[in-house]
């Protein structure tokens, strides 16, 4: 809303150019203006279209001082920042849209309600356009630029359709069909040349690929019509939009071009990852950046000497990564390598900081507040007669040396104050106890004043569990650092040494930092910011607990990004991130990524021999991922199976036959291994797991093949039952009920017997679980279902 007229405004265009730091906002009977952020106000007005809404407003990408606005009243309306009109293009209807090229400074597009598209060219004194694009069946609302392909613009109409077109060739390049109501917002991307964003009434967000017309996703979480599209300007895969519903939302585009992310953890040559836009443009191609922002790392990049990795790291998981803390978890990444403190950015103070900085720069914060603003403090309220009567009777125990009393009568009479300025004339003891009934006074009035009385004392359990139960877990960890840093402590009544305590009550205080830390971190978590999580982690250097909430929220690229710069301190954690990228992208364009992130880590044996027996490509395509991968061929896998069988190697054996062209004999093996050891009364979960896990990689096409029914039912059995186990020694009770359930109606053509009660859970495949086996799972039933 307009402050001055309570008007709505209708459009906004924001600009950074230098020194100008500006706003400018287009009203719907107002006029336009402009808002100087620096001084939160209106500094210039324009009315040059009366009364008439106004629908658009623009600035001009290359020149700060041309704005142009378009209108009900049928006109584009070109003028300087200080008012003085440039041009204005009649039209013979309302103008709903325009926008400038962001390659051509005196370009501009206009969207009209004659269903057509302008471009005109400001360089002339002409007011007729250079061309007309025709095609639209019903109004042009909003007209784009491409900010990556000179020529290129696309436009959104009531038809339901957004039409690119081409301004070199005079032509409709494509029509991107799909909404089912009129397009509002419009957006390109900013580094993926061919992405394009659009927001229609039909309450969708629809991502194309604009090389073939394809729609890549659709979102549907709209609950009204969207209005408007953009992307941050830093971070070009974050994208936000706004809609009717009274929402503004933020999207990451980052799944949609996601190889690119892994072309630069797997440290792949630069023209996988960043090149021109004609290469980018090839239909069918791998994505390409091509913006701005990527060239600029890449020239950040260039500038410097030695190992970048790093920061090739740092600076591509930014680029992808929406806000949202990975500026905070990156810079206590390189607090943990050792970075200069000098180096740190001035927004580090403001959000989640290391354990050794937080008392340094609060007290630093403090001392800035102490500078600029003092409290002041009033005085009371005259007593009634009766306090009067006991503050008499105080005095003369005063006089008399009966210092406790007085102190009492004080406490009674609520001059907590006087009290606790004589109570170290009883004992230090007797004054530590005063100082802590008025904490406990305090605490259950939910009075802040309890603070200084527990620090004070030293009480640093009792504030933080006050804080704690308060939600203000920030300030709780303070609290905590305070005390791990030695600077709060219990008064000591003696001049004796308490050396040894003082190192005791440090560490119970580590303690209590870690367990704050862990609370906060969990409260971020369950409120969606798992890198917040990582970042409280990484503040106490829990480097295995920071990547473990990163991977838990999914952010899998960023947590493997941030475990290979921090090294050897994360080498397991980083190793079972990239396991799990590598499954991700077991797909049929990125197997070969996928191979490239488990080459990344040690003793990879195994998991390339997996990833090769689950590929499903052609024996040729077979051969050459296993020749990447440096294993055995067909053949050869064949004979070293039936090698490793003869020696008892009973693992490689499966594992050969499941690299072999007759992955069932793996099946067969493994699967009868197991029966065997289950047979027994002696097995555990670790001599039999490896083989199951290595047995669910055999290809689809292979398991469901008909003379493999049997032993596929087998197999989901055994795998159902171990996997159960495996839950509950991870505490992931709440899956063992359906795992269990689930087992138990699967039905094996071994044997009709299988058997399931509530409260116990039995397996028979041609043999019967002993009786304590059958107890065991009796007992571990019930235990979760009680949990």
């Amino acid at each position: 809303m307009d402050q001055k007229t309570g008007k709505r405004i209708g459009a906004l265009s924001p600009v950074l150019y230098g020194d100008l730091n500006c706003i400018a906002g287009a009203t719907s009977r107002n006029g336009a203006f402009i808002w100087d952020v620096r001084k939160g106000k209106i500094i210039t007005r324009f009315n040059e279209h009366g009364k008439n809404g106004i629908f658009c407003i623009s600035w001009s990408h290359k020149d700060s001082k041309r704005i142009a606005t378009c209108s009900g009243d049928g006109f584009c309306i070109i003028r300087t920042i200080d008012g003085k009109i440039l041009h204005k293009y009649k039209h013979p209807a309302a103008v709903f849209g325009c926008d400038w090229s962001q390659n051509n400074k005196d370009m501009i597009a206009t969207g009209c309600e004659d269903k057509n598209v302008r471009v005109y060219y400001l360089a002339t004194s002409s007011d007729q356009p250079l061309k007309v694009f025709t095609g639209h069946l019903a109004k042009v609302f909003h007209v784009r630029w491409s900010p990556l392909r000179e020529g290129i613009l696309c436009s959104g109409s009531d038809d339901g359709t957004v039409r690119i077109w081409d301004y070199t060739q005079d032509a409709c390049i494509n029509v991107l069909s799909g909404h089912t109501a009129p397009v509002r917002g419009l957006m390109w991307n900013t580094e993926v040349p061919y992405l394009l964003i659009s927001g229609s009434w039909d309450y969708t967000i629809r991502v194309w690929d604009t090389r073939d017309g394809t729609c890549l996703d659709t979102v549907y979480d709209h609950g009204a019509d969207v209005y408007g599209l953009t992307c941050h300007q830093n971070r070009p895969f974050t994208m936000a939009s706004c809609s009717r519903d009274s929402t503004v939302r933020l999207w990451s585009l980052t799944p949609l071009i996601s190889p690119l992310l892994l072309n630069i953890l797997t440290e792949q040559p630069w023209e996988k990852i960043i090149g021109n836009t004609d290469t980018a443009m090839v239909p069918g191609s791998p994505p390409l950046l091509c913006g701005k922002v990527s060239r600029d790392i890449k020239q950040e990049l260039d500038k410097l000497s030695g190992d970048v990795r790093a920061k090739k790291l740092h600076w591509f998981s930014e680029c992808f990564s929406p806000p949202g803390g990975s500026s905070n978890l990156w810079d206590l990444v390189f607090v943990i390598n050792g970075q200069d403190d000098s180096l740190l950015p001035a927004s580090y103070s403001k959000g989640v900081m290391h354990m050794k900085h937080l008392v340094k720069f609060k007290t630093s914060e403090a001392q800035e507040l102490t500078i600029v603003k003092m409290s002041k403090f009033g005085g009371g309220i005259g007593a009634p007669s009766k306090e009067e009567r006991l503050k008499e009777a105080a005095e003369i125990h005063l006089r008399l040396g009966q210092i406790q009393r007085y102190c009492e009568l004080m406490v009674e009479l609520g001059q907590w104050e006087k009290a606790l300025s004589v109570a170290p004339g009883v004992s230090m003891k007797y004054w530590k106890k005063l100082m802590q009934r008025r904490a406990d006074q305090l605490m259950a009035e939910d009075n802040d004043d309890a603070i200084p009385y527990c620090i004070a004392t030293g009480d640093i359990k009792k504030l933080v569990a006050f804080f704690t139960s308060r939600g203000q877990l920030l300030e709780a960890l303070l609290i905590a650092q305070g005390a791990c840093e030695g600077n709060i402590r219990s008064p000591q009544s003696s001049s004796i040494s308490h050396t040894t305590n003082d190192v005791d009550n440090r560490q119970q205080y580590q303690s209590l930092l870690h367990n704050v830390c862990k609370k906060l971190a969990e409260w971020y978590f369950q409120d969606g910011c798992s890198v917040l999580a990582a970042c409280c982690h990484l503040a106490v250097d829990n480097i295995q607990l920071a990547l473990a909430s990163l991977i838990r929220g999914n952010e899998l690229e960023l947590a493997a990004c941030v475990g290979l710069v921090l090294g050897e301190a994360a080498n397991h954690s980083t190793a079972y991130c990239l396991e799990l990228l590598a499954r991700k992208y077991m797909t049929t364009p990125t197997w070969e990524l996928s191979a490239d992130l488990l080459q990344m880590i040690p003793d990879n044996h195994v998991l390339l021999a997996k990833l090769c027996a689950f590929y499903p490509g052609s024996v040729a395509e077979i051969s050459q991922l296993r020749e990447r991968c440096g294993l055995p061929s067909l053949d050869e896998c064949k004979t070293l199976a039936e090698e490793a069988l003869r020696d008892g190697d009973l693992f490689s054996a499966v594992k050969f036959h499941l690299l072999s062209s007759e992955p069932e004999h793996a099946l067969q093996i493994g699967v009868d291994f197991v029966k065997e050891q289950l047979s027994g009364s002696d097995w555990t979960v670790d001599s039999v797991q490896p083989i199951l896990d290595l047995m669910s990689y055999i290809r689809t096409d292979h398991l469901i093949l008909a003379k493999l029914t049997q032993a596929r039912s087998e197999l989901l059995i055994l795998c159902g039952y171990i996997g159960g186990l495996l839950a509950i020694r991870k505490s992931y009770c709440s899956i063992v009920p359906a795992l269990y359930e689930y087992t138990r109606r699967t039905k094996s053509p071994v044997s009709s017997e299988m058997v399931g009660r509530p409260g116990i859970f039995i397996i028979y495949i041609n043999l019967s679980v002993p009786k304590c086996a059958a107890e065991f799972c009796g007992n571990i039933k019930e235990q979760c279902q009680e949990q």
